[in-house]
């Protein structure tokens, strides 16, 4: 059964259409703090509302010939009472299709950049793309039960370091081996929401070793993120 969606979100600016790597300027404030955890919070009760429904995590739409064309954040509109932009993308075509490209501008207010550089349709809430992560490419999709890591100790989404077109189907590249790049909006620091729906605010002196513990899904190793890690309002 799909919960109802009660959080309240102050006014934001719109976001973009083009990749932004800029720094946010200006020192940030406890309002922006609580809009981004409440857009965190309100994606990962979308991603638990899909997994009831379909018995697999959201994971990016294919087009008509097998290709990825859309963001799993168009997967999840549904879930985020935006059911009628939902039925205006054409799910067998690309991100941007002459039909789906129109669509961009339309970026529900769940996904918009608190702060930041980032133009209009643009956002920083991505996914962890790779082996062992909650969207592997070449896995397929991912069971609430595959993550045996356990649902607090891994990552579902979080703010990236760079803001991407949300209809586009491009997330947080993972390798394993080289750390990805966070925190677009507060200079370094970001907040991501866990599998279990917990939304907390990471410093950017994260270790790679406890990053890449938190990211991958099953690799049956502990993880320590004392230190680096606050619940979020509790900064």
């Amino acid at each position: 059964m799909i919960a109802t969606l009660l959080i309240a979100l102050p006014a934001v600016p719109a976001p973009g259409s083009k990749k932004s790597e800029d720094k946010p300027d200006g020192p940030e404030t406890p309002e922006q703090r609580k809009s981004t955890t409440n857009n965190l919070r309100c994606i990962g009760l979308a991603f638990h509302n899909y997994h009831d429904v379909n018995s697999v995590l959201p994971s990016n739409l294919k087009t008509k010939d097998g290709k990825i064309g859309l963001s799993w954040r168009v997967a999840i509109l549904p879930y985020i009472e935006e059911d009628e932009l939902y039925k205006q993308f054409k799910l067998n075509e690309p991100w941007d299709s002459d039909h789906n490209s129109k669509l961009i501008d339309k970026m529900p207010k769940w996904y918009a950049p608190i702060r930041g550089k980032a133009e209009k349709g643009q956002t920083f809430y991505q996914m962890f793309a790779g082996k062992q992560t909650m969207l592997d490419p070449d896995g397929g999709p991912v069971r609430l039960a595959d993550i045996t890591d356990g649902l607090s100790n891994t990552l579902m989404v979080a703010e990236a370091g760079r803001a991407v077109p949300w209809t586009q189907p491009d997330d947080i590249p993972y390798d394993g081996e080289k750390p990805p790049r966070l925190g677009g909006m507060f200079g370094g620091d970001f907040h991501a929401v866990m599998g279990d729906g917990a939304v907390y605010r990471y410093k950017k002196e994260i270790a790679e070793v406890t990053l890449r513990r938190l990211i991958e899904r099953a690799d049956g190793n502990p993880v320590n993120v004392d230190g680096v890690r606050v619940e979020a309002g509790k900064e």
